[in-house]
């Protein structure tokens, strides 16, 4: 794909949008005017591409799997959260299981990035797709089996280890993600700065004590949650981000008791998911003057409407 001719036949198999109608029309043309390994490999290419629009801006340049597409954070996610490390100061983080580079693109914007993956073609994907956004003199890929590779000397580290399974099953536990979550405990004995990827749908009982823990939605969808450890860590509760304009609402604002329920009043407020995975519904509801009109659900209430970006309002 890298050759001038693949680059070629990928360029003339993008300028029309491959869809459902035309799929075989396409597929059966490409085998017919070139070997049927790279007619398959040009096709799964262009297809990924149109599917990553609106998830990275350079989709069009970039390289993909199916799984790794899947798994990948967003631009607008990867941006966000290579900020804290760069607001911490730290210039070299290790992305501990790179896969295609969705965050490494982030991170080598300001620091030198060590991406380390066991599978070499995902490598080179990232070190493609780093080049994209002009950060590849950031990034130096390593393969290597994390499970067996001593850690090394980076000042920070970020780990997105996968939650799938080989069917492509979503794993719920911590520890049954490759590698397990306690991976990190090694790597951090040298180096204590770090994040982890995890589910946004992880069991509140499998969050450590030692980390803050951060739920991101993007546009009203929880995408992601995050582990934050030593100095990457900006408090030591509970916090929702609200992407792309940036709200953070955390356990440590509006402290007090818990607004007891009431009977619905004018407006119904249905808080955003991320706010609901934080468990953070009574601070929005001391923020914006609002009751629950029920202890077991997330719906709030008021008889004055407050405009809230945490919230969907809707007047009764």
């Amino acid at each position: 794909l890298l050759s001038d001719k693949g680059q070629q036949i990928l360029a003339e198999t993008a300028e029309t949008p491959i869809t459902e109608a035309n799929h075989l029309q396409v597929a059966s043309r490409l085998r017919k005017a070139i070997d049927p390994h790279l007619a398959q490999a040009v096709l799964e290419t262009v297809w990924l591409r149109q599917r990553a629009v609106g998830k990275f801006s350079k989709a069009s340049q970039m390289y993909f799997t199916r799984e790794a597409l899947e798994q990948a954070s967003s631009e607008v996610i990867s941006t966000y959260r290579a900020r804290r490390f760069f607001k911490a100061g730290f210039k070299s983080v290790a992305d501990l299981g790179c896969s295609i580079g969705g965050d490494a693109l982030a991170l080598a914007a300001e620091a030198d990035v060590l991406g380390i993956d066991l599978d070499w073609s995902k490598l080179a994907m990232a070190r493609e797709n780093l080049l994209a956004y002009r950060s590849q003199n950031g990034f130096s890929p390593l393969q290597a089996d994390l499970t067996e590779l001593q850690p090394v000397p980076v000042e920070a580290l970020f780990f997105d280890p996968a939650r799938r399974d080989e069917q492509g099953r979503r794993l719920k536990s911590v520890h049954l993600y490759r590698p397990s979550l306690s991976l990190i405990y090694d790597w951090r004995a040298q180096t204590p700065h770090a994040a982890v990827k995890v589910s946004p749908g992880i069991d509140y009982a499998e969050i450590p004590v030692d980390a803050q823990v951060e739920f991101i939605s993007v546009a009203g969808n929880v995408k992601e949650g995050v582990f934050w450890y030593g100095d990457l860590r900006n408090g030591t509760g509970r916090q929702a981000t609200l992407l792309p304009q940036g709200d953070i609402l955390t356990s440590e604002d509006n402290p007090g008791d818990n607004v007891p329920p009431r009977e619905p009043g004018a407006f119904l407020y249905e808080p955003d998911g991320a706010v609901i995975r934080a468990h953070l519904v009574q601070p929005l509801a001391r923020r914006i003057g609002a009751a629950p009109i029920d202890s077991s659900i997330a719906y709030l209430t008021s008889d004055e409407g407050r405009e809230t970006a945490f919230a969907r309002r809707f007047e009764i």
